[in-house]
Order: C-alpha cells, then sequence, then structure tokens
C-alpha cells in the first residue's frame, strides 16, 4: 500500500495526522535534515568569520544564500539529499555534499573543505537535534500546555465561591470549593512548567572524540573551545557541554524527558478527576449537533476529550522513560543505540500534543450543574461533624470526637434534622449552639 493517512501505521501520521501536522517542521526525516542543513551553514559562516586567510572575501550576500538553504528548505531539497545518501550511505555526509554543492554556485569552490571541517556527523546531529526539540518545545508544546493552564486559572476565579464535597478514599470528606480545587493543578502545572523551562538544552560540539583533535593539529594557533561555546550557546541558542565523547552526553533531554512526564501524570490526574465530576453531574458537557456519544445508547454524552487526553499521555510518558533511560547510556566513546532510539523523540511529543488538545476540547466543553453539587451537600450533612467536635474540643467539652462519632455511625440518616437534633442536646451554652446551628455543608469551606 502506498503510504496516506488511511495507510499509516502510526496513528500520529495516520488518524491524527491533522493533529500534529504541524510538528512534522521539527521531527520529521524533512525536519532533521533542515537542522541538519542550518548547523553546517552556520558552523561554517562561523568559521569563515575567523581569522582563516583560506576563507577570506565571503561577502554578506553569500551568507545570506547560504542561510536561505536553510531558511527556505523545501521537500525537493530534502529529497535531493536523501537520494545522496541512497550513494553515500551516510545522512550527515549527504548534507555535506548538499552545501559543498551550493559553495560551487555561489563561486566559493575553493572554500568548499571547509564544510563540515574538523567535525563527526554526532557534532550536527547533537546540535541539530537539541535544536529541533527546543524550538519544538517552545512554539508547539508549551504555548499549548500554557492555554490550557490559563483556562484552569480563568476556571479556579469563576468557581472560587462554589461549594463542593470532598471525597478521600472515595468518601464524603470535608466540603471544599471547586475553584479551589481546580487551582490545585495550576499550582502543580506552573511549578513543572517552570522547571522544563529551567532545564538547559545541552548539545555536544568538538570533534570525533570531544577533544577538537582535527581543530586543534590543523590550526593550534585559535582557541577551538571559545569558538565551539560561542557557536553552541550564542549562535544556536543552545548550551555545549565542555567534557564529552563523540556523542552528547543526553542528561539534560532526559531531564526535559523526566519533567514532561511529571506534566503528563499532573494532567492524567486532571483528565481523571474531571472525568470523575462528569459521572458524578458536577459537570456537563456541550453538545455539537450531529455527535454521537454511544451507537446504542442515544442519551450518552461520553467525557470522550479527557479519556483520549489520558490514554495519548499514557503512550507518551511510556516513550519518555525509555528516551530518559536508555540516551544517557552509552559504551566507551560512542555506540551507535543512540541514533535509532533518538529518532523516535518526536513520537512521544506527537502523543502530548493530541492530548493537550484533547484536554483543552474537553474543558472548553464544561458547563457547570451547580444543583448537583448543592444536593450532593446537602445529602451528606455528617461531614459538620469535624467541625461541631472541633468546637467543642475549643470548649473543653468531655469526648466530643467519640460523641460525634457515636452520632454519625449509629444514625441510619445524617441529615440537617439529625444535626439540629444533636446540638440541642448537647450541654453547652445557648452561644455555642447557636455557632454550632450555624454551620452548613454549604458554608464549612475553610479559608
Amino acid at each position: 500500500m502506498k503510504l496516506t493517512e488511511l495507510t499509516a501505521i502510526s496513528p500520529i501520521d495516520g488518524r491524527y495526522r491533522n493533529k500534529v501536522s504541524e510538528l512534522a517542521a521539527y521531527f520529521s526525516e524533512f525536519g532533521l535534515i533542515r537542522y541538519r542543513v542550518l548547523v553546517e551553514v552556520e558552523y561554517f559562516i562561523a568559521l569563515a568569520e575567523l581569522p582563516l586567510k583560506q576563507l577570506e572575501g565571503i561577502s554578506d550576500d553569500q551568507k545570506q544564500a547560504l542561510r536561505d538553504l536553510y531558511k527556505n528548505f523545501s521537500e525537493a531539497d530534502a529529497q535531493k539529499i536523501k537520494d545522496t545518501e541512497k550513494v553515500t550511505n551516510h545522512d550527515v555526509k549527504a548534507v555535506e555534499y548538499f552545501i559543498k554543492d551550493a559553495l560551487d554556485s555561489l563561486g566559493l569552490a575553493e572554500m568548499k573543505e571547509f564544510v563540515h571541517f574538523g567535525l563527526t556527523s554526532q557534532d550536527i546531529n547533537n546540535t541539530a537535534v537539541p535544536l529541533s526539540l527546543k524550538e519544538g518545545l517552545e512554539q508547539q508544546y508549551l504555548p499549548l500546555l500554557e492555554e490550557i493552564v490559563d483556562e484552569l486559572r480563568r476556571y479556579s476565579e469563576d468557581w472560587k465561591d462554589v461549594p463542593m464535597l470532598a471525597r478521600t478514599h472515595g468518601q464524603p470528606a470535608s466540603p471544599t470549593r471547586l475553584g479551589k480545587e481546580i487551582a490545585v493543578f495550576v499550582e502543580r502545572l506552573d511549578k513543572q512548567i517552570a522547571q522544563l523551562k529551567q532545564v538547559p538544552m545541552s548539545a555536544k560540539f568538538g570533534g570525533a572524540t570531544g577533544n577538537f583533535n582535527a581543530h586543534q593539529v590543523a590550526f593550534p594557533e585559535h582557541n577551538w573551545v571559545d569558538f565551539a561555546n560561542n557557536f553552541v550557546n550564542n549562535i544556536l541558542g543552545l548550551s555545549r557541554s565542555q567534557t564529552t565523547t563523540q556523542i552528547e552526553h543526553y542528561d539534560n533531554i532526559a531531564a526535559v524527558c523526566d519533567a514532561m512526564k511529571r506534566i503528563h501524570s499532573i494532567l492524567i490526574d486532571l483528565d481523571r478527576d474531571i472525568w470523575t465530576y462528569i459521572s458524578m453531574e458536577y459537570f456537563k458537557q456541550k453538545i455539537k449537533a450531529g455527535e454521537v456519544g454511544s451507537s446504542a445508547m442515544p442519551h450518552k454524552v461520553n467525557p470522550i476529550d479527557f479519556e483520549n487526553s489520558e490514554g495519548n499521555l499514557g503512550v507518551a510518558n511510556a516513550l519518555l522513560e525509555h528516551l530518559a533511560a536508555k540516551l544517557p547510556i552509552s559504551r566507551l566513546q560512542r555506540d551507535l543505540t543512540d541514533s535509532t532510539v533518538l529518532r523516535n523523540i518526536g513520537a512521544p511529543m506527537a502523543h502530548a500534543v493530541i492530548a493537550l488538545q484533547a484536554t483543552r476540547k474537553g474543558l472548553s466543553k464544561l458547563l457547570l450543574n451547580e444543583s448537583a453539587l448543592h444536593q450532593d451537600l446537602e445529602d451528606n450533612w455528617a461531614v459538620v461533624a469535624e467541625a461541631i467536635q472541633t468546637i467543642l474540643r475549643r470548649e473543653a467539652y468531655p469526648s466530643p470526637y467519640e460523641a460525634l462519632k457515636a452520632l454519625t455511625r449509629t444514625n441510619t440518616v445524617i441529615n440537617k434534622e439529625a444535626i439540629q437534633t444533636f446540638i440541642e442536646g448537647l450541654d453547652v451554652s445557648d452561644d455555642i449552639k447557636t455557632e454550632l446551628r450555624a454551620i452548613t455543608p454549604q458554608n464549612y469551606t475553610g479559608l
């Protein structure tokens, strides 16, 4: 079968392609090749700005023409490189030849041996991939995630005064407020997003085994460490690892994966809580004309967005777990296991983006059903027992916990009347009774 969205094996390239197509610019084979071209071009230009007589005389127009190779990079360009790779059987070497051809056409043929000068393929891969990951996070993942946090923040404010029965261990517990429970997720996500943003996007750049052997033997007068630090840190906007083997340590990419996993775990927690609130009818969902909730039961409006999100976040985290565990491990100065694994870095990103879109859609469909929250509180007057026994403790009333325990565990129905009757039977002042009678499940919500 010819590859189409219908015949694709992976759902991220099939069923969900329309949701993640923008990620192709970062994590597809096309994207990887384009980032390699970017690094090779910028490295050549950086060399040209050193006092090297072999690279004197390159004009600004020629530099711009070289930068246009990656700025205007096309599928035809990528295919040309892939066709060369069929001959070279080496992907980075094919990129090198592509740029050398461009130098020929720009009248810079005598300089083309300075393309990929002194480098190994990992100097390109271990800058191209972190750069694609950095820009994919900044331009696709984080904006979508922050939209969700902003929506949650609006809900936490809108619902800050809505009382709600809490449930600990699945049982009725001290009442809370819906807005506060949403704010819990806002705080958690804010903190983990900040930690994700603080992880440096590290890159390796130092020749075949990380020591600038070729650079140093050819031009010993130059400080190649300073050159590489400036190139990686300031020109590419990454963070150069100072002491490496042939490849990047990947410790910080592992940290990115772990940070994303924590964010996704929080979102799974959110998805499951909202799913449960929907099942309790605290929320209803906006209905779209023509949509079907069940093939057999016409009445159903299923919380499918939160289910879709939870499933895709689980897949994303499984992949991120492997990336974080595998990438920092390499035999001696280099083995090739990282290469095939690293090519999959876009897969967890894609599943995460699908999930984030689903969560965002699900949140946008929520309709608050305050009557259900109120009725749940009204059906659970036993939760004010904590308040009553705490005030009785304050007043040095004998064994208040035990008295309330006896009330709440022996009466079949604990309603407003049962609580009021209990209060009237207490040996306390009328002022204390008035204070106790004022407590309801709706107002016993704390700070």
